[in-house]
């Protein structure tokens, strides 16, 4: 898997301070951090910049609220935005303080967030 193992290290810590009961999963070629069994928030190559960058789950209004925060872009795959999800690049993490910005923005939303079906 290619992604930042420093920066999945931050997002741990402020995920083990903020006492979120979570788990690591390999997925997307990248790390996926589940709280509650649920996608909260990831670390992803992006493959055209080759920059780290995180994907977070937020919410459709989180979406809207902070579309123009430095860093934020649409999480698209296929040329049209997923709902409740974002991209952020470096220059929208790289302060601690912005990383637990969308880290917290991230698990205020997970209890609301719908659990994906199981396979198999």
């Amino acid at each position: 898997m290619a992604y930042d193992a420093y920066l999945a290290e931050r997002v741990e810590r402020i995920l083990i301070d903020g006492k979120a009961d979570f788990y690591q999963k390999g997925m997307m070629g990248g790390l996926v951090f589940m709280v509650e069994d649920k996608m909260c928030i990831g670390i992803v190559r992006d493959k055209k910049t080759n920059e780290d960058r995180i994907m977070a789950r937020i919410g459709e209004e989180a979406q809207s609220l902070h579309a123009d925060r430095k860093g934020c872009r649409p999480m698209e795959f296929t040329g049209r935005p997923m709902k409740d999800f974002v991209f952020v690049y470096p220059e929208g993490f790289d302060l601690e303080e912005d990383l637990e910005f969308w880290v917290d923005l991230a698990l205020a939303f997970n209890p609301f967030a719908k659990k994906s079906k199981g396979r198999g």
